[in-house]
């Protein structure tokens, strides 16, 4: 079995794959049931996985859309619960190549049975 650490960072790449080639049917199974998502710029929150996955799937459909990604500088795994929060940098590319946005993020990952689920992710736009 994978150390909890390891499960999520290969949830991540699995997440940022699925982001990268506009795969929503890879994108449900890494998000809890009442994910949240709290935007970079404006704060916004997308509440529960059907709205994440409807707001992906406009995202997807646009003609240069955006391809964001996250890198996990650090996970901390909870010494009490099965629970763990993952820290890094995030960014935004066109899918010409222009970079749009960057900045951090946060977020709490859960296990449920053998996986691990996103619960919450928190972004702050720096560049």
């Amino acid at each position: 079995m994978d150390s909890p650490e390891l499960a999520i960072r290969m949830r991540r790449a699995a997440f940022n794959t699925a982001l990268a080639e506009g795969d929503l049917a890879a994108i449900g199974p890494l998000l809890a049931p009442d994910v949240v998502l709290v935007a970079g710029t404006d704060s916004a929150v997308i509440s529960g996985r059907k709205a994440q996955l409807q707001a992906w799937k406009r995202e997807f459909g646009a003609a240069d859309r955006t391809v964001y990604r996250r890198v996990p500088d650090r996970v901390e795994i909870s010494p009490v619960a099965p629970l763990a929060m993952e820290h890094g940098r995030w960014e935004g590319v066109s899918l010409s190549g222009i970079a749009l946005a960057s900045g951090t993020y946060a977020a709490k990952w859960r296990r449920l049975g053998a996986d691990w689920v996103i619960e919450a992710e928190i972004f702050l736009t720096t560049g």
